[in-house]
């Protein structure tokens, strides 16, 4: 049949549908390395021949030719056996091993004589192989068929008419075979008869059929088996000849006959595997042409020097290391040439692996999967396949079967720290680097690349990439703004670890920001206060000791720590020995006790300096008056700010020139009220003047119950009437009765009437020892 030809449909004799054929990968296998002769066209499920079978090549002179397949389905493992029997077609003519066959015929040959004709060979059987033959006609001879127990057909040359050798010494005679094929085949011989002398015995073998072993890969020169012949007759009609009659080209290859001893010995490589048994033909001829023939038969016995054959028949590469214990992942065939317990193979792969062969059909093996895999401890497997036959010696052979583990996306980005720590210094730089978070993905490729990210949150109510952005790549943290401590001191944002995976993973780390102080903020004085043009006076008694308190610098600093810490100073004095300040308290007092030859106004310049580097400072004036009573005191606008302008001292004796007109007629009116009511003398304790209320000096008026002092010393204190407001600070005192330093009282001139305008309200000198601070603002 042609290649191409179809044989029959598997699909439809095993009810598989086209479908089902491809996707369980049918295909047609053999035995070891047999040559394959058919396959399957998975589109139509038709067995097709896909090379020349010769059933000659194939079976020999076998009655029966069957050709052995095996047809494979995978997802689960199938084996079906197919037979295919081969028939034989006439495609052979019949041979004869000799064109020229030649006899010595004794003309004493009586009529009726036989002699064997050499056989014409047909590589067909049945009725294609020789059915007759037919001899070229004459008078002498004619043909006799005679059919043997195995049904070989042989002819003889059968004498009908004597010979006369004077008649004729030779004769040439055309034998033809015919086969009984379709159509009929045919092959000739020439028979060539020398008539001779009379020789009437033929050679006789000791034996019809000889019968021996002979084990493979058996050395050349082994002698197999002789044959022996011998022949009644004497001198030259005695003497035999063997030779081989009509033996294959394969077997002449293998053995060698001697003509003359009969001994069959081995000249090539004999294979158990490519033939178990081998038939010769043997003819034995005398001289003048009488043959007899026997029959050999050696059986070849099997060796173990064939390993076994693995074969990978079918593997997942690469394989997901998410795959369940158990799964199958190849499919391995096994074949050993030899036969009985030379081919029986025992298959093992080594211990150290996760996979284990488990036994399938006839000689397959599924390789499968005992655990659970892991491709970032393992990724790929050498499997070493072992197979050992049953044999003496055993042979084996191994086979390496290479597997990589395909990754999954089965772990999450790890960080390298719980947590993370950034410190910064306030004022940053938009921009600069905090610090970097690194995670480690084993993964492989884009399931183990990272990708960092800024959690959504706020600090201090803004979203947190106002504050704060990350490198996707690196991790690197940056600053988005510039930080200052005493906004916020520290915070907290979380950065999310993300691989490319599908479905990514990803994990979660804090970071903790904390933003250290720099010494930015310079100190601020909260008293005296430095605002606009006012100045403050503090009085102090002339009769005040060393060590008095007079006065308070209070000021705070906005950074923290030692850039917080203060220190005071007085850095200009009017007289530098008379006051002294507490380097951390900022308290004023007298270093000495105050003497007549002081000058009453003094001006004090205080310094406040923090810790920091470099250290920030701020300065402020506080101006002292030494007096008991306001009556001593000169015009206080003399007192003045050495920094005030001309244009704002105008202003000031403008306004308190009309203050003090309007006043001059009203403080008349109020006293002489209080002198027709009662006159009560003001007194003054620890030997104090005592001054009268009457007196006042110009555009004042009398406050009483005010003092910065203790008890000991006691003084009245008096507003300009052309002040609109007026503030009083009281600072605590050694006194009980003091009232507290935040207590601030503020009063206008309208306030200032009404108390002025009730004579019985009249205030007396207070024994309080307080503090009074006077501030002339315009």
């Amino acid at each position: 049949m042609k290649r191409g030809s179809v044989i029959g449909n598997i699909g439809k004799d095993l009810g598989l549908g086209i479908a089902t054929l491809s996707s369980r990968k049918a295909r047609i296998d053999t035995d070891g390395n047999d040559k394959r002769y058919c396959d399957i066209n998975l589109s139509t499920g038709d067995l097709i021949v896909t090379d020349r079978i010769d059933r000659e090549g194939l079976c020999g002179k076998k009655a029966t030719c069957v050709l052995k397949e095996e047809l494979v389905l995978e997802n689960p493992l199938e084996l079906h056996r197919i037979s295919i029997h081969v028939q034989d077609i006439n495609d052979n003519a019949p041979q004869f091993s000799e064109d020229l066959i030649s006899f010595e015929i004794r003309e004493s040959a009586v009529k009726g004589a036989k002699f064997s004709l050499t056989e014409a060979h047909d590589a067909d059987i049945g009725t294609n192989t020789v059915q007759r033959y037919n001899l070229q006609n004459n008078e002498h001879f004619t043909i006799n068929i005679a059919t043997e127990g195995s049904g070989r057909k042989h002819s003889e040359l059968v004498l009908v008419r004597e010979l006369d050798r004077e008649q004729g010494k030779e004769l040439k005679l055309v034998l033809t075979a015919l086969d009984g094929g379709s159509p009929q085949r045919s092959g000739t011989a020439t028979i060539h008869v020398t008539v001779l002398d009379a020789n009437d015995n033929a050679p006789v073998f000791s034996q019809a059929v000889y019968k021996c072993s002979l084990p493979e890969n058996s050395p050349v020169d082994t002698v197999v088996v002789t044959v022996s012949a011998t022949d009644a007759d004497a001198g030259p009609n005695g003497d035999i000849m063997y030779n081989f009659d009509h033996v294959s080209d394969d077997h002449v290859s293998l053995f060698s006959l001697d003509h003359r001893t009969g001994v069959i010995r081995v000249i090539g490589s004999i294979d158990y595997e490519s033939e178990t048994s081998i038939e010769l033909r043997v003819r034995a001829k005398d001289g003048p042409g009488l043959t007899s023939y026997c029959t050999v038969i050696i059986d070849i016995t099997d060796v173990n020097d064939n390993p076994p054959i693995i074969s990978l028949k079918s593997l997942t590469n690469p394989i997901p290391e998410n795959v369940s214990p158990g799964t199958e992942v190849g499919i391995i065939n096994v074949q050993d040439r030899d036969s009985e317990n030379n081919r029986q193979v025992r298959c093992s792969i080594q211990q150290n692996v996760p996979f284990k062969l488990v036994p399938s059909i006839k000689n397959y093996y599924s390789l499968v999967t005992t655990g659970q895999l892991d491709r970032e401890l393992v990724s790929d497997y050498n499997i070493t396949i072992t197979a050992t036959d049953e044999g003496s010696p055993p042979l084996s052979s191994s086979k390496t079967v290479q597997l990589s583990v395909a990754d999954i996306n089965d772990n999450p980005p790890v960080f390298e720290e719980q947590s993370y720590s950034a410190y910064v210094t306030e004022n940053n730089k938009p921009g600069s680097t905090l610090c970097s978070v690194t995670a480690r993905d084993p993964d492989w490729r884009q399931n183990g690349t990272v990708i960092y990210s800024l959690l959504a949150g706020e600090v201090n109510g803004a979203p947190v990439s106002s504050y704060l952005s990350v490198n996707g790549d690196t991790g690197v943290i940056h600053a988005v703004r510039s930080f200052d401590y005493e906004q916020f001191r520290s915070f907290k944002v979380h950065v999310m670890a993300r691989d490319n995976g599908s479905p990514p993973l990803s994990s979660n780390v804090t970071v903790s920001v904390f933003i250290s102080d720099v010494n930015d903020n310079s100190p601020q004085i909260l008293y005296p206060a430095p605002e606009g043009n006012s100045f403050m006076t503090e009085l102090v008694p002339k009769a005040a000791h060393g060590g008095s308190l007079v006065s308070k610098v209070i000021a705070v600093d906005a950074d923290s720590g030692q850039n917080a810490w203060l220190s005071y100073q007085i850095v200009k004095s009017t007289d530098p020995g008379l006051f002294t300040i507490g380097v951390h308290s900022g308290e004023i007092r007298t270093q000495r006790d105050i003497s007549e030859s002081d000058s009453m106004k003094q001006n004090l310049i205080v310094s406040v300096k923090d810790n920091g580097q470099p250290s920030l400072s701020a300065t402020c004036s506080m101006y002292l008056l030494i007096s008991d009573n306001l009556a001593e005191v000169p015009e206080l606008k003399d007192i003045s700010y050495d920094e005030k302008n001309s244009k704002l001292t105008s202003y000031l004796i403008i306004a308190l020139v009309s203050v003090s007109t309007f006043f001059l007629t009203f403080i008349i009116i109020i006293l002489g009220v209080r002198f027709c009511r009662r006159r009560k003398p003001r007194l003054l304790f620890d030997g104090a003047v005592a001054i009268p209320s009457a007196y006042l000096p110009p555009n004042y008026a009398d406050v009483d119950g005010t003092g910065t002092l203790r008890s000991a010393y006691n003084y009245d204190a008096y507003l300009t009437t052309g002040s609109r407001t007026s503030d009083f600070k009281f600072v605590t005192s050694y006194n009980d009765n003091t009232l507290p330093a935040d207590q601030t009282l503020r009063k206008s001139p309208s306030d200032f009437a009404d108390v002025f305008g009730d004579c019985d309200g009249s205030p007396e000198v207070g024994t309080h020892s307080t503090s009074l601070n006077l501030c002339s603002t315009s």
